[in-house]
């Protein structure tokens, strides 16, 4: 049975206050009280800066051991590289990620490509031999000509995870392919019944590996509160 390792996209937001956040909670505590409540963060802000090593132990002496962070790959990787030739800054961008790595708080690294970005299996395979094998990685394809069994062959080979991601505009086809799922609940509303389905569903994955699940992050506290559900009912079943 894998662990289930839930969130947001996200935590610096004073407008979760009161539903989440207590009233007078200072923002240089937020992330201490979301990690009492949460297991996992999603951090978008390594999408467009390298974090530094001060930053990075500033986040791990706030959160609890067993936390983890689920880091989203740099834009100059995914976005400008476009996946190739990126030997270079995808090892510069491991390197940062050294702090959480040593404190076992490292999770999953998103690549997150463009949604204009078109398969080729050739640069795929090529970028995932560059991969390191000390680190989790999860590839979310935003376009729907990557969704094939020649993808999936090739991600499953690296043990790398075919990121589930559901919105309003595409959802990801439910293929395993690493030993851990990795999960991005997008869509602007989820309804007490799709909150159950979504539990259930988790449940299930928790029993192939470890799951890590991220709820969009809005203004408003409701992903906070739907993770808080969903790790309280997979901890009653």
């Amino acid at each position: 049975m894998g662990t289930v390792y839930a969130g947001t996209s996200g935590w610096a937001y004073s407008s979760w206050k009161p539903d989440f956040y207590p009233p007078k909670l200072s923002a240089a505590k937020f992330l201490s009280y979301y990690a009492s409540q949460l297991n996992s963060v999603e951090v978008n802000y390594t999408f467009r800066r390298f974090p530094t090593e001060k930053l990075l132990n500033g986040w791990i002496g706030a959160t609890p051991p067993g936390f983890k962070f689920a880091v989203k790959a740099h834009q100059n990787i995914t976005h400008i590289k476009r996946l190739r030739d990126a030997a270079e800054p995808l090892s510069e961008f491991i390197a940062t990620l050294q702090p959480l790595q040593h404190s076992r708080k490292l999770g999953p690294v998103l690549f997150q490509l463009p949604p204009f970005l078109k398969c080729d299996l050739t640069l795929l395979k090529e970028f995932l031999k560059g991969l390191p094998g000390h680190f989790r990685a999860a590839f979310e394809f935003r376009h729907t000509s990557w969704f094939s069994d020649e993808v999936y062959d090739l991600l499953r080979r690296a043990n790398a995870a075919l990121c589930g991601a559901e919105s309003e505009k595409l959802v990801t086809p439910d293929v395993q392919t690493a030993d851990f799922l990795y999960l991005r609940l997008r869509k602007e509303e989820y309804s007490p019944k799709a909150r159950r389905e979504v539990a259930v569903k988790v449940a299930d994955l928790a029993r192939r590996g470890d799951v890590f699940v991220y709820f969009k992050h809005e203004e408003t506290p409701e992903g906070a509160v739907h993770a808080q559900q969903l790790l309280a009912s997979i901890d009653t079943r």
